[in-house]
């Protein structure tokens, strides 16, 4: 189903709906500052099962966790000093950050890995649903064969699993930039819309 938002104001009705799917182990395709994400809540192992089924993603690859803010994203990542330093100049942002996960990572997420992945992204939809959820959105990129799709219409077209479309008819075109701030130095991953010219 595709539901129109408001990208700047998201109406509290229609993010409580999104929410409702995630609570309910739904899957809903959303807005962020880079492109559109498939989301869920992360402590739904069927829900996450579910986004990598769609995907056709073998287990090793992760999905970041949209969360609201640092505090929230201190739960679940180790965030030393000097990730911090960074982190606090770069949210809310275009930005993944690869993190040492903490226990409180879900089983399902945490796999043979000792990393997650986290996002605060510069979006109002994005930033609202992770605040109304409780927990961070379980997140991958809405893109099927390396073709990132932007149209609203066709996310709910192709991903038949997905139970609701935030439609806000203006999204980018570009992935996050994947920066690795687990070991000593911060290592840039993969260059996307966040520059890296300051590391």
């Amino acid at each position: 189903m595709l539901l129109p938002i408001n990208p700047d104001h998201p109406e509290p009705r229609k993010l409580a709906q999104a929410v409702d799917v995630m609570r309910r182990g739904g899957v809903i395709a959303y807005p962020t500052d880079t492109v559109y994400g498939l989301g869920c809540d992360i402590t739904n192992k069927r829900a996450v099962e579910k986004i990598y089924r769609m995907k056709g993603m073998s287990q090793d690859q992760l999905v970041s966790f949209v969360c609201p803010d640092l505090s929230d994203a201190a739960r679940y990542g180790q965030i030393e000093d000097g990730a911090y330093r960074i982190m606090r100049r770069l949210v809310p942002g275009p930005y993944t950050f690869i993190l040492l996960a903490t226990r409180e990572v879900p089983k399902v997420l945490r796999m043979k890995r000792k990393t997650v992945g986290i996002r605060i992204p510069d979006h109002p939809v994005a930033l609202s649903l992770a605040k109304e959820l409780g927990n961070p959105v379980a997140s991958s990129s809405a893109s099927l064969d390396g073709e990132v799709l932007i149209d609203p219409a066709e996310m709910e077209r192709r991903f038949r699993d997905v139970e609701l479309v935030l439609d806000v008819q203006r999204a980018g075109i570009m992935p996050s930039t994947i920066i690795d701030l687990s070991g000593p130095q911060p290592e840039v991953v993969r260059e996307g819309a966040g520059p890296v010219d300051f590391l």
